[in-house]
């Protein structure tokens, strides 16, 4: 094992050797996944401090860990509840959270970077059904465990002016209103893709000006008068003051190895959003249902 010591990275026989392993078994564990690992010209590479981690993390389930790392789908009553979560965890530890989008959270969680993915993606009723599919494209989908966070309304955000165009959907598309729209692996951009295409229409067909890669900056965008219109979740229009046309309701989960569920910043992560400050803080956006908040959905096991 000193030998190791100073490497960067380790190959399949060094970490066989670092956890006194058998080589075929650290090839079975990358091949699924459950080594953080990368095949480069057809050879394992193992980054040691990830090495490292993931013994610290198979210690106690992950409960004494000091830290979360929060990715995948973007939400404004979740960077509520993080900061105050972070306000109670004070100097003992730190709860980050880094909005990407669902697709490119889970690519994340199954590389080890993250702790926590954020998804949403299709409407609520779909839910059991589209959630665990999009889970069952990685590797390592058998560690993880889906939980509900919140049902929110998700629609069309816009300008408060252009209100009354939620009315009027073709004068909305006209070419001479200007649409945001999120990056593809956005569970905003499925909505919106799927809404042009009941409608017999494309992003080609429309007037568009960008791409925001977070719902926020989709939101600050409209706000600022860059542009007029885009597909977001309702929370996200009340924090920004714009006007919102609801068009349907989604489940907003979290996805997470199993050992992860029972860390102690998760829980607390939970225990505030349950808390009446956030209920209160939700009912603010608009769009919210907390109700199954900490419900264990989906196990890959």
């Amino acid at each position: 094992m000193n030998d190791n010591a100073d490497n960067l990275f380790l190959n399949a026989k060094q970490v066989a050797d670092y956890l006194d392993l058998n080589e075929k078994k650290v090839y079975a564990m990358a091949n699924e996944r459950q080594l953080p690992g990368t095949k480069i010209t057809g050879k394992w590479l193992f980054p040691k401090a990830l090495i490292d981690r993931w013994i610290i993390e198979s210690c106690h389930s992950g409960m004494l860990s000091d830290r979360l790392i929060i990715t995948g789908s973007d939400d404004p009553l979740m960077h509520w509840v993080v900061g105050r979560v972070g306000q109670r965890i004070g100097s003992a530890g730190m709860v980050n959270y880094s909005a990407t989008d669902s697709r490119l959270g889970l690519t994340h969680l199954g590389q080890g970077y993250a702790d926590v993915c954020c998804i949403h993606w299709g409407n609520e009723a779909e839910r059991d059904l589209r959630h665990p599919a999009l889970l069952k494209r990685h590797a390592n989908y058998k560690q993880w465990v889906l939980v509900h966070v919140a049902s929110r309304d998700y629609g069309l955000l816009m300008r408060n002016e252009h209100h009354h165009l939620g009315q009027a959907i073709d004068e909305a598309l006209s070419l001479r209103y200007r649409w945001l729209s999120r990056q593809e692996g956005a569970g905003a951009r499925y909505h919106f893709d799927n809404w042009l295409s009941e409608r017999g229409l494309s992003g080609t067909d429309i007037n568009l000006v960008g791409t925001a890669f977070s719902e926020r900056e989709l939101a600050a965008g409209i706000a600022r008068g860059e542009a007029d219109f885009g597909f977001g979740c309702q929370g996200v229009a009340g924090e920004f003051g714009l006007a919102f046309l609801p068009l349907g309701r989604e489940s907003f989960d979290m996805v997470m190895p199993q050992g992860v569920f029972f860390r102690q910043h998760l829980q607390q992560l939970f225990n505030v959003m349950q808390h009446p400050d956030t209920l209160t803080h939700a009912q603010r956006l608009g769009g919210y249902d907390l109700t199954d908040s900490g419900k264990l959905l989906w196990s890959g096991a």
